[in-house]
């Protein structure tokens, strides 16, 4: 930018500020002089405001607890809306929940029942490889006879980590 333009720059911002810092000032002198009218009066204004405030305090009061009254009527809707939302969410769970628990235990049962009919050798074979709390669980359902003979079957490491298992389920089910 050269040095003319900014010269005509800096000269046009400020005849900007001083036309504006007039019209300040004139808006002023007219403000003050309507205050200063307003002054040579002082007991009327202020008994005509203490009028005016006192018929409306009531109103004012009213207004302002029909307003609070909507906005806590529309808080409780939205609060009300949530809990039904939520209740559906609920009862949405509870039913994937026990169908999920209907599955297990019929897949339980169906696995139990495989492990029932398998021969002795193979059925400890087998429970070798599962994770041991599934192994636990599927002994704990068949009869003991079945579960003996499937454990004497086993590796003696696996079927004591199976025996403790069983023997912390049942203490943890009887209290005494």
């Amino acid at each position: 930018m050269t040095l003319q333009a900014r010269f005509f720059r800096t000269a046009a911002t400020f005849l900007v500020g001083a036309s504006t810092a007039a019209g300040i000032g004139m808006a002023t002198l007219a403000a003050t002089g309507t205050l200063a009218a307003a002054q040579a009066i002082p007991g009327q204004v202020t008994d005509e405001i203490r009028e005016f405030c006192a018929n409306i305090v009531d109103a004012a009061r009213d207004r302002r607890y029909a307003v609070q009254t909507r906005e806590l009527e529309k808080l409780r809707q939205e609060i009300d809306e949530r809990i039904a939302a939520l209740e559906t969410k609920r009862a949405e769970y509870e039913d994937w929940l026990a169908r999920r628990d209907e599955v297990i235990n019929r897949a339980e049962d169906s696995v139990v029942g495989i492990y029932s009919r398998m021969r002795p050798d193979a059925a400890a074979e087998r429970m070798a490889q599962l994770d041991e709390n599934l192994a636990a669980a599927i002994l704990l359902k068949l009869n003991s006879r079945q579960a003996g003979i499937i454990l004497n079957e086993m590796d003696s490491k696996s079927a004591a980590r199976l025996t403790s298992i069983i023997a912390d389920v049942a203490k943890s089910e009887d209290p005494t």
